[in-house]
């Protein structure tokens, strides 16, 4: 297996977590509600967004902008609405704010001495950007959604990686704890690496998803641990 150029990161779930996140800022602002079934309402409302965008019921639009349509949503569905227009706006903004799991800057520094390191997420630039900021994350390039206009799982997402940096689909690796994500890039011609996030969704839902497929090329702990497979590989 030749060695990978490029490492493409999914960021929600594998580089931060969006849980705890969430939940934290729920408890922070002392909002009425359960903060778990909050966050798990807000990203159980991702998909769906999505596919109105795809299908063409809505024009193309950003994250930032499908997470304020489901928190107005969700809110109504939790029965709030002592929120103003300016607190609403700042709830959003907690996307931009997700604090990475206790690996990924360690591990993120690992890999970028030996691969480019790049995003390829569904969040917009701007999220992304302060996202970055906000956490200390090294990342060599922002890649989105957005530069390509199509949401993961969509082929343009993954081949627009390789077309950025003139390389062939086999030099760029996708780096992710989503299976689905892995799979749409192994049928693209990626490498692929799956990072375990067990308390994805929470220190009280552990994930059962997390055995070895055959469809990825590296399966890990973590960040640090990958970064360790690929100096082993490499040697």
């Amino acid at each position: 297996m030749r060695k990978p150029k490029v490492l493409a990161f999914d960021v929600f779930g594998t580089v931060v977590n969006w849980h705890g996140s969430i939940t934290a800022e729920i408890k922070r602002i002392q909002l009425p509600v359960d903060p778990n079934a909050f966050a798990s309402a807000w990203r159980k409302g991702y998909q769906p967004a999505m596919a109105r965008v795809r299908s063409g019921e809505l024009p193309w639009t950003k994250i930032d902008d499908l997470h304020r349509m489901i928190l107005d949503q969700i809110l109504n569905t939790f029965g709030i609405s002592s929120l103003s227009e300016d607190e609403k706006y700042e709830l959003n903004r907690i996307w931009h704010r997700l604090k990475p799991w206790s690996d990924t800057i360690e591990g993120l520094t690992l890999l970028k001495q030996q691969f480019t390191i790049v995003t390829l997420s569904n969040g917009n630039l701007g999220l992304l950007a302060n996202m970055a900021k906000h956490a200390s994350l090294p990342w060599d390039l922002i890649l989105s959604a957005e530069v390509f206009r199509h949401y993961k799982p969509d082929p343009e997402t993954y081949l627009g990686v390789a077309n950025t940096f003139d390389l062939p689909p086999e030099d760029v690796m996708l780096v992710a704890s989503h299976k689905d994500d892995l799979l749409a890039a192994h049928q693209c011609g990626l490498q692929t690496a799956f990072i375990e996030r067990p308390f994805e969704f929470g220190p009280d839902h552990t994930r059962n998803d997390l055995h070895q497929e055959t469809f990825t090329n590296y399966h890990a702990k973590n960040f640090i641990d990958l970064a360790q497979q690929l100096q082993q590989s490499s040697q």
